[in-house]
């Protein structure tokens, strides 16, 4: 657990708790809304989480070489994170979008 001052600890374990309360924001306010396409959002979320706690575990084993699996884990769910948020912010964005606007191709 050295293998990070106390203020960088704050700041990983407050950046995960920030990013979960952020996902059951975003999900209840996907089922305020009744749109569906914000609690996509929501679990397009989830694997940049999973990519905060490979970081944070890793690190409060002292990065051990027995671990640095976490360290690929870490790389691919954020590869993967950002597709998925990027998928989902896609669909809240088209949701937003009046129907005709989205039927326009279908017309020609």
């Amino acid at each position: 657990m050295n293998a990070l001052s106390i203020p960088t600890w704050i700041i990983h374990i407050s950046s995960v708790i920030e990013w979960v309360v952020a996902i059951s924001l975003i999900w209840k306010y996907g089922e305020l809304t009744q749109n569906h396409s914000w609690r996509g959002f929501a679990l397009g979320m989830i694997p940049a989480l999973i990519s905060a706690l490979s970081a944070c575990t890793w690190h409060y084993f002292d990065n051990p070489q027995s671990l640095e699996w976490l360290v690929t884990l870490q790389a691919t769910t954020t590869l993967i994170g950002n597709f998925t948020l990027w998928a989902a912010a896609v669909w809240v964005w088209r949701s937003t979008r009046p129907n005709e606007v989205l039927s326009i191709s279908n017309k020609e």
